[in-house]
């Protein structure tokens, strides 16, 4: 979609739909190539502060991940990734740069995009190669993650001390599971499934492991390498909010028959009363409500929606335009689901869906599966002009954010 050389022209586009914060990511080898640098490439920093500088001139706050599934290679080749502890004090050289550069912009950041994600897909979130890791590659996964931990928490500490008025979120992809029957079995196994799945807000949002969580790895044959002074780092320098990405449901089952859909990353046991996308997605507004409360009951934590959407093939049709209804319903469906859930109390920051321009999906490398308001004119092998057209979402979503979210219809 070459954001990098439209930027302006797109952040034009995000301010006529009234947006008041985007969600981008900093490209850490954009600003340290090999990870390993003393000091940061200035053309890096000079795209980036241009951005953030035309984003706060168009009323626009930016909403930054610090890593989202783009390590340098480099650090992957010669240190596999996030399995050395060397990698935490260079992502704090990084991290710092991105806050002494752009803070006086940027006052909310995250840490990791769904960290949790690297038990799913450890190259992508991690920098993992499974054939250079040296024993057990599960261990290595946890010993990984163990390491972002501290990483979440260093970089927290250090913005806190250069900007005290700033935040730092995490995130977690939301992957909200029911019981498929009421057999206490099926109970059961959705029970153990969230345990590992909220290890990872546990730690960065309370600053510390569960021990249910612990004995659980431990049955798996995995142990945290903890060293001196990691537990306490943890404890001291605990996330402020916490952000998630949420886009369908599943169940659980322990049957081998049960019949398993994709999902954001995962395989699920479908649920007989949702409707699924193209891609095998189910839709739920109601699990994005179960989301909310059951992640501020646990924690108390502000919560921040940064990744909701409908992946479907558009058509420009003879009228020179995209009329995707579906996509006004499924959001329009999700949206009336947050109302309640902030009416119980749930203290909910705001919202940012997946994504607010046609992009390469990652979960299939394709331009096909779109998710934008706006259509860019690019297939899957790279053919097209790029140009920009506003779908029929784009229209009904402005007016959603001018009357904000009065006006659903």
């Amino acid at each position: 979609m070459d954001f990098y050389h439209r930027y302006e022209s797109d952040l034009a586009l995000f301010a006529e739909l009234g947006f008041k914060v985007l969600r981008v990511s900093i490209s850490w080898s954009r600003l340290y190539p090999t990870g390993e640098e003393l000091e940061p490439n200035e053309a890096g920093v000079a795209f980036y502060d241009a951005l953030f500088t035309e984003m706060r001139r168009l009323g626009i706050e930016p909403l930054v991940t610090l890593s989202h599934y783009e390590m340098p290679l480099e650090l992957a080749l010669k240190y596999n990734g996030w399995e050395n502890r060397e990698i935490i004090d260079l992502s704090e050289r990084y991290a710092t740069t991105c806050f002494e550069r752009f803070g006086d912009r940027v006052t909310k950041w995250l840490t990791f995009n769904e960290i949790d994600s690297i038990i799913r897909h450890a190259f992508t979130s991690g920098g993992l190669i499974e054939e250079s890791t040296e024993g057990d590659f599960l261990q290595a996964c946890y010993t990984a993650l163990h390491n972002q931990f501290l990483a979440s928490a260093q970089v927290t500490k250090v913005l806190h001390e250069l900007y005290p008025e700033s935040q730092m979120g995490c995130m977690l992809t939301m992957l909200t599971a029911y019981p498929n029957t009421c057999h206490p079995e099926d109970v059961v196994a959705t029970q153990e499934k969230e345990r590992l799945l909220y290890l990872c807000t546990d730690v960065q949002v309370d600053g510390r492991y569960p021990r249910l969580a612990l004995k659980a790895l431990e049955r798996m044959g995995v142990t945290i390498p903890f060293q001196d002074g990691d537990a306490e780092l943890l404890a001291e320098h605990p996330v402020d909010f916490l952000s998630f990405s949420y886009y369908m449901s599943m169940t659980e089952s322990v049957s081998p028959d049960a019949d398993r859909t994709p999902g954001n990353t995962v395989l699920g046991v479908k649920n007989p009363y949702l409707e699924t996308s193209p891609w095998g997605w189910q839709v739920d507004p109601v699990g994005l409500r179960v989301s909310l409360i059951d992640l501020y009951d646990r924690y108390g934590k502000p919560l921040f929606i940064v990744e909701n959407g409908l992946g479907m093939r558009d058509e420009v049709t003879e009228d020179g335009k995209v009329h995707d209804e579906y996509r006004i319903a499924y959001f329009r469906s999700h949206f009336q689901e947050m109302i309640p859930a902030v009416d119980e109390g749930v203290e909910l920051l705001g919202y940012t869906s997946w994504a607010p321009i046609d992009l390469i999906s990652a979960s299939g490398s394709q331009m096909s599966k779109r998710y934008g308001f706006v259509y860019v004119d690019q297939d899957d092998e790279g053919n097209g002009t790029l140009e920009r057209l506003r779908k029929d979402s784009f229209h009904w979503y402005q007016r959603v954010i001018a009357t904000n979210g009065e006006d659903l219809s």
